[in-house]
């Protein structure tokens, strides 16, 4: 198939990767060298370039929040949706100067908003039109919605990339965003999917009872875990359903808390704290176990903002059957970018970027949609 952008004859491609995860706290982009040649043998990435992270502004965080949680009329969306493509343009922008790039294409995930697997529908909200004239590159983005409209969850998409980036031996790879998710490989097969909460119901607790974005590396969260609240919790009917799955905030968010407040605001606030972090860590513990037998010697490695929750990694340590290491290949909060990145230039080679098998689709799918310069 005829690549979408003319490869360089002396050099590899230059690719941006922007994400913002269901952590709702910024823009991350990426710079990195993909060899498009090298798909077929399964490493195209060839070197990493740089990273930026751009934080929201306290006011766009709360708009993102809220658009998450039902309470922005469609009026504000659409004003959203223009706000967030001027604040990743100016973290791609702000990137590309700092490296004196100029890059060859972008992928742009935005930010998703509402996510309905059930329904066949998900919302990422950016502007890719203000990202291909701040650039002056071509620019995919909405990934996720052509798995959806071939009856997959649209999510989650990083296991191929990871599959590039960590090689044949066996791995177990979790990612704890505000959603946590999981990838394994066996040698032979991916399974992936998503375990859960991750830091989402943290992070809005910190926000509900320290006044605080989050709670930095876990250190309120020192009290004791209510086993009776952790087990109910457990019971969610989430946990009782198979794979290919994902959820997202409106799961595992705002009114989840707000329907559990009662009983937490009767606790002192590092046990409210310490049982939200246990509930992150059992429920990936339940889900890995789904994998099980595990291979031998598999490795185990995380990633995301969640890897720096002391509490939460200790919490995962005790109830986890496999030590997990820090994956420290790419700068903290840089990796679903990186793999972003790795989708966008598949896109443009015309090889398909989601998994049917952990998604559930019904095949195979170049993804996303592209506006030129």
């Amino acid at each position: 198939m005829q690549p979408l952008i003319p490869i360089p004859e002396d050099r590899p491609w230059r690719v941006l990767g922007l994400m913002s995860g269901t952590s709702a706290d910024g823009v991350d982009v990426v710079a990195i060298e993909v060899d498009p040649h090298a798909f077929k043998g399964g490493r195209p990435f060839r070197s990493f370039l740089g990273h930026q992270a751009l934080p929201y502004p306290d006011a766009l965080r709360r708009q993102v929040l809220q658009a998450a949680s039902n309470q922005l009329e469609p009026a504000g969306l659409c004003i959203l949706q223009r706000r967030l493509g001027d604040h990743h343009a100016q973290a791609a922008r702000d990137l590309c100067d700092a490296l004196s790039l100029q890059a060859d294409l972008t992928s742009l995930h935005g930010q998703t908003v509402q996510h309905h697997p059930g329904q066949g529908a998900s919302l990422q909200l950016a502007d890719p039109y203000v990202l291909a004239e701040a650039l002056g590159c071509p620019v995919v983005w909405d990934l996720r919605r052509r798995d959806l409209a071939v009856g997959g969850q649209g999510a989650p998409l990083v296991p191929l990339p990871e599959r590039w980036l960590h090689g044949p031996d066996p791995w177990l790879a979790l990612n704890l965003g505000g959603i946590a998710n999981l990838t394994l490989w066996d040698g032979r097969s991916t399974r992936a999917w998503d375990t859960g909460p991750g830091m989402s119901l943290l992070d809005l607790a910190a926000q509900r009872w320290l006044d605080l974005p989050f709670d930095p590396e876990g250190a309120q969260a020192t009290g004791g875990v209510v086993e009776p609240l952790l087990a109910r919790w457990l019971s969610h009917p989430y946990f009782t359903t198979a794979p290919p799955k994902s959820t997202g905030r409106e799961v595992f968010g705002e009114a989840w808390l707000a329907t559990e407040a009662t009983a937490l605001e009767g606790l002192p606030l590092p046990d409210r704290l310490a049982t939200l972090a246990a509930f992150t860590a059992a429920a990936i513990a339940s889900e890995a176990s789904r994998a099980a037998p595990w291979p031998a010697g598999m490795r185990g490695m995380v990633s995301g903002g969640g890897a720096r929750h002391r509490r939460l990694r200790s919490e995962l340590a005790e109830r986890l059957p496999l030590p997990l290491e820090d994956d420290a290949t790419f700068p903290s909060g840089a990796r679903e970018a990186v793999s972003w990145a790795l989708l966008g230039a598949a896109s443009a080679l015309g090889i398909p970027g989601n998994l049917p098998e952990v998604t559930g689709a019904s095949g195979p799918r170049r993804l996303g949609s592209w506006v030129w310069p």
